[in-house]
């Protein structure tokens, strides 16, 4: 019986040595952060310009679905050469294309490359849209872009880290406003196709 019991013992502490370590390893695992490319996101409008206002409904894209959604759960949204986050309020009240902000969502802007940005800015940098300013600035040479000669070129060096509508973070970067994002985009490109890259964070860690 004796015997019996002691091989019992040492079963039961091996079962618990594997155990602690099994847990051991899962807190000590890190996730990875994967960097995806998104290709040719349609951003079409109506008007603007010349034509007037700018209308029609804006593209929202979910970081952590990483595609196009048309429910609330949207974390930016692309129309023209603007671009909103789902937080704070519409910029104009009377833009029916424009969504209603109805998460947590804050933009903060990062000069640096993309691969240099691993921490998530200081929170006091983050903003959202609010009425008549958008997060980011849809104006060429303050915002994501610049514009010479009829063509819309990315700011080289702007990061855009993105608190999503559910308290998430992400971080993008504008590649090309034109279809199949050509090297060299001409009068004839075809534009409002976004290319970016981004990254999404999906834990509590506060590190890309």
């Amino acid at each position: 019986m004796k015997t019996n019991f002691l091989k019992l013992s040492l079963l039961a502490l091996v079962l618990f040595t594997a155990s602690c370590s099994s847990d051991d390893d899962k807190d000590t695992t890190t996730e990875v952060v994967v960097t995806t490319k998104v290709s040719d996101l349609n951003a079409p409008q109506t008007g603007g310009g010349q034509a007037g206002a700018a209308s029609g409904e804006f593209t929202r894209f979910s970081f952590s679905e990483n595609k196009i959604v048309t429910t609330d759960k949207w974390d930016i949204a692309f129309r023209g050469t603007v671009i909103i986050v789902n937080g704070g309020v519409k910029v104009n009240v009377d833009d029916s294309g424009e969504p209603a902000r109805t998460g947590s969502g804050a933009i903060s802007t990062v000069s640096n490359t993309f691969g240099a940005v691993t921490t998530f800015p200081a929170a006091s940098t983050f903003k959202q849209d609010a009425a008549t300013v958008y997060s980011i600035p849809a104006v060429a040479g303050q915002g994501w872009y610049n514009y010479a000669n009829t063509i819309i070129s990315p700011i080289a060096g702007k990061v855009f880290v993105v608190k999503t509508h559910d308290g998430k973070y992400a971080k993008f970067e504008i590649l090309s406003y034109y279809k199949g994002a050509p090297a060299t985009p001409a009068a004839d490109s075809t534009p409002r196709y976004y290319t970016f890259n981004f990254a999404y964070q999906a834990n509590s860690t506060t590190t890309f």
